[in-house]
């Protein structure tokens, strides 16, 4: 359920569940932290993440978090090793992101959106906390009370409030969202791991 493709220094990841809109369970999400060590190990320059279908993931697998997913540690786990991750990471939002599966989005470096997409994480609604980490992630990219439309007042945004917001970085079409993502990798993927660890580094002091 968890596509996972090594070109050269990029690693494709792919959350593969179109059947259940990409929800995730607690096995998808150690998988994904364990394919991204695997990624950090090998001297990865870049990482992409993207779904399969029309949308990019409904956040947890119902019948799982009934069961206590939606509060799991493994969301936070997931989100810490991408933001900690020494290379380029890339959101490739092939539709609606929803609850905890904003987490991944909110820790990779840049987010790239169909102009379908949609964003809710409705935490106050389903009486959940939002991982620890999100809220932060979250005001840093569009501001306090933003964040608070979104977690507290259950807005949901469409993508070209999301790009005005700053909450994605561009909107594109379907069929040109990984070649997008490809190519801004490319000098990622030109340049030693080091250099670009350094660099993401130096970014990430400001």
């Amino acid at each position: 359920m968890i596509r996972s493709q090594q070109r050269g220094g990029l690693s494709l990841l792919t959350i593969d569940r179109p059947e259940k809109a990409n929800s995730l369970t607690g096995a998808m999400l150690r998988d994904l932290t364990a394919a991204l060590d695997r990624a950090a190990a090998a001297g990865a320059q870049a990482v992409i993440l993207s779904g399969t279908g029309k949308v990019f993931s409904a956040g947890a697998d119902l019948d799982e978090a009934r069961a206590g997913l939606a509060t799991a540690p493994e969301w936070e786990i997931l989100s810490a090793r991408l933001a900690a991750m020494p290379c380029l990471t890339i959101a490739a939002l092939n539709g609606t992101l929803a609850g905890g599966a904003f987490g991944m989005a909110l820790a990779c470096d840049i987010r790239l959106a169909v102009p379908e997409a949609r964003f809710f994480y409705p935490v106050m609604k389903l009486g959940f906390l939002p991982q620890p980490s999100d809220p932060v992630r979250l005001a840093r990219l569009v501001g306090p009370a933003r964040a608070k439309m979104i977690l507290m007042a259950g807005a949901r945004i469409e993508a070209p409030e999301a790009l005005a917001w700053g909450l994605i970085d561009r909107i594109l079409p379907g069929p040109d969202l990984l070649s997008a993502a490809e190519a801004l990798a490319a000098d990622a993927l030109a340049a030693a791991p080091a250099h670009v660890g350094a660099i993401k580094a130096m970014v990430n002091k400001t």
